[in-house]
C-alpha cells in the first residue's frame, strides 16, 4: 500500500455558480430586482476539499469538468487553493456543471437551480487505486455511485476511513452504506432513503444495519446530530449574521474531516464543524466565508448558539 501523499482525497461534484442576491425571494410569478451578481466556484466535494486545504491539510480532487471556460475557472480555483488536480479529467464538448443560485438577502437562504451533463460522471475504470489509497481519508458524495463504491471498497481494504456527504437519493446509493464510516447527511436525505422520519431512530438504524461508526445529519440553523458509541451527540448551531447559506454543509464536512484527522473527540469535531459552517454563511458564495481555525474557536468560545430544545432534550434523554 502506498504511503499517504495527501491527507484527504475527494471524489464527487464540482460546480461553477452564478449567485444572484435579491432583497426578498419573490412569490411564483412575481418580480424582484437583483442586488448583485457574482460568479463563484462551488460543488459539494471540491468545496469541502478547499476547506480542508485552508485548514492546512493536503488534498486531492478526483472528478470531471467540461472543456468550457467555466471548467477552466473551476480548475483554476482549485489550483490556486493548492488542491491537487492531476486526476481531474476534462470531458470534451461538454459544459461544466452549473448552478444558478438565488439568495434571499433578508434570510440568507438560497434556492439552487442546477444541471449536470451525464458526460461529467466519473466512471469506475477511470479511477486510480493508488490515487485513492495514498490518503488518510476518502470523502464521497455518492453522486457517481459505481465509482464511489469502488473507491470505498479500496479504502476499506486499505484501512482508510470513508466520510460521506449524502444529500440526494441517487439511484442505488444505498450500496455505499456498508462502506461508510462517518456519514453526515442532509436533514432530508435519511428520511427519504429509509422511510424513517424520526432522526434518532434513523441514525440508530444506520449504525446497527450498516455498521457505520458515526452516522449523523446536519440540521441547518439548528446545528448537527451524530450517533456514535451508543450515544447521541447534539451540537447546536451558532448565531451569526447570515448572508448566504450556500456551501455551509460542504464546509461543515471539510471541517469535520479536519477534526477527525486531528484526533479530536467527536463532540469537539462537531462543534468546530458547526462553527466553520456558520462563518461561511457570513459571505456570498459556497467558499466565500471559509475562515481560519482560530476564528472558529473564537466563535465557539463566544457561546452564541441557536439550540433547538427538541434535539437537546431528546439527545440527553437517550
Amino acid at each position: 500500500m502506498p504511503a499517504p501523499s495527501v491527507d484527504v482525497v475527494g471524489i464527487g461534484l464540482n460546480a461553477t455558480d452564478t449567485v444572484l442576491l435579491v432583497r426578498d425571494f419573490p412569490a411564483l410569478g412575481g418580480k424582484e430586482r437583483v442586488v448583485s451578481v457574482s460568479r463563484q466556484a462551488g460543488g459539494q466535494i471540491s468545496t469541502a476539499l478547499v476547506a480542508c486545504q485552508r485548514l492546512g491539510l493536503r488534498t486531492r480532487y478526483i472528478g470531471k469538468v467540461g472543456d468550457d471556460e467555466a471548467g477552466q475557472y473551476q480548475l483554476e480555483s482549485l489550483r490556486q487553493e493548492g488542491v491537487e488536480i492531476k486526476h481531474v479529467r476534462i470531458s470534451p464538448a461538454t459544459p461544466t456543471q452549473f448552478g444558478h443560485i438565488v439568495v434571499d438577502r433578508a434570510t440568507g437562504e438560497r434556492t439552487v437551480f442546477w444541471d449536470r451533463d451525464p458526460r461529467l460522471a466519473t466512471l469506475p475504470h477511470e479511477l486510480s487505486q493508488d490515487a485513492v489509497i495514498s490518503s488518510r481519508i476518502l470523502h464521497l458524495d455518492g453522486c457517481d455511485v459505481d465509482a464511489c463504491l469502488l473507491a470505498a471498497r479500496w479504502a476499506r481494504d486499505a484501512g482508510i476511513s470513508v466520510v460521506a456527504d449524502l444529500d440526494t437519493v441517487y439511484k442505488q446509493v444505498e450500496k455505499l452504506f456498508p462502506y461508510i464510516d462517518y456519514l453526515i447527511a442532509s436533514a432530508n436525505f435519511l428520511p427519504s432513503a429509509t422511510g424513517e422520519d424520526d432522526p434518532f431512530r434513523v441514525l440508530e438504524y444506520m449504525a446497527r444495519e450498516y455498521g457505520m461508526k458515526a452516522p449523523g445529519m446536519t440540521l441547518g440553523r439548528d446545528g448537527a446530530l451524530l450517533y456514535a458509541d451508543g450515544r447521541f451527540i447534539y451540537s447546536p448551531g451558532f448565531v451569526v449574521e447570515t448572508v448566504d447559506t450556500t456551501g455551509a454543509g460542504d464546509v461543515f464536512h471539510g471541517a469535520f474531516i479536519y477534526g477527525l484527522l486531528a484526533g479530536w473527540a467527536l463532540d469537539r469535531a462537531l462543534n468546530f464543524s458547526n462553527a466553520m459552517a456558520a462563518l461561511n454563511c457570513m459571505a456570498v458564495g459556497a467558499r466565500g466565508g471559509i475562515e481560519t481555525a482560530a476564528r472558529a474557536e473564537a466563535l465557539i468560545a463566544s457561546g452564541a448558539r441557536h439550540s433547538n430544545p427538541q434535539y437537546l432534550r431528546a439527545a440527553r434523554a437517550r
